[in-house]
């Protein structure tokens, strides 16, 4: 498992995160062909597997989950001043997505409107073997509803090895991910409950994820930013 998620209490990780198993769809009209969704039903993280989370030495800043909150006091008057004390001059802000209530995932194919489901990101453009040097992205559930981070516990360089001989001058894709699903490769699906004001810091272009408001009546509106940005920049919520 590559996934790991900064935390000091696993208990807290535990009290927000549940997994499923994945699956494809092919006839469902809202959604892009091949999309990778949770398959539920979701369960509660296991003591056991919360363990397996927790990085090692050997994680780097750049491939770490982290889960946050923006510093007490006032907000800030623009939201593309958020990230400007955050160790990083030339992070981007990409702006705003408004998420519907009740989605299963979030982000569309803005051309047609359809549902990737869970996806890698290409902001970077990085072929295989520098994939996981990538900028990670700050989320900020702007609310009024609560929403989900749902990640994949393998990313899409161990999903490119396991799929191609020779994976060196490849450009990893979502299309690889939803062919690793499709054959009945192992994977695991994690969902992480991020309340109004709640965020997260991870490595989007490396892990497969997307974003959830299933189960919640409110929509939610979500701020994002790129950068590349420091272990323990923003307090963490766990």
């Amino acid at each position: 498992m590559n996934l790991a998620i900064a935390h000091h209490d696993p208990a807290a990780l535990i009290a927000r995160c549940q997994t499923a198993s994945v699956r494809t769809v092919d006839s469902d009209p809202t959604y892009e062909p091949g999309a990778v969704l949770p398959a539920g039903p979701w369960q509660s993280l296991t003591t056991a597997l919360a363990s397996r989370l927790m990085p090692t030495a050997d994680t780097a800043n750049g491939t770490l989950v982290e889960l946050v909150r923006l510093p007490d006091g006032p907000a800030p008057t623009r939201l593309e001043s958020v990230t400007d004390r955050l160790g990083d001059p030339d992070a981007v802000h990409l702006g705003q997505a408004a998420s519907p209530a009740n989605a299963v995932t979030t982000t569309p194919n803005y051309q047609d409107g359809r549902r990737i489901g869970l996806h890698v990101d290409n902001w970077d453009k990085l072929p295989y073997h520098s994939k996981h040097l990538g900028r990670r992205r700050l989320c900020i559930n702007l609310g009024p509803g609560t929403r989900y981070l749902l990640l994949g516990t393998v990313d899409i360089q161990s999903i490119c090895r396991t799929l191609h001989p020779d994976p060196v001058d490849r450009y990893p894709h979502t299309d690889d991910l939803r062919t690793y699903v499709t054959r009945g490769l192992p994977l695991t699906a994690l969902r992480i409950r991020l309340d109004p004001g709640d965020g997260y810091i991870a490595p989007t272009e490396l892990l497969p994820h997307d974003g959830s408001t299933e189960g919640h009546p409110d929509p939610s509106t979500a701020a994002f930013w790129l950068g590349h940005w420091p272990r323990g920049v923003l307090g963490s919520i766990i």
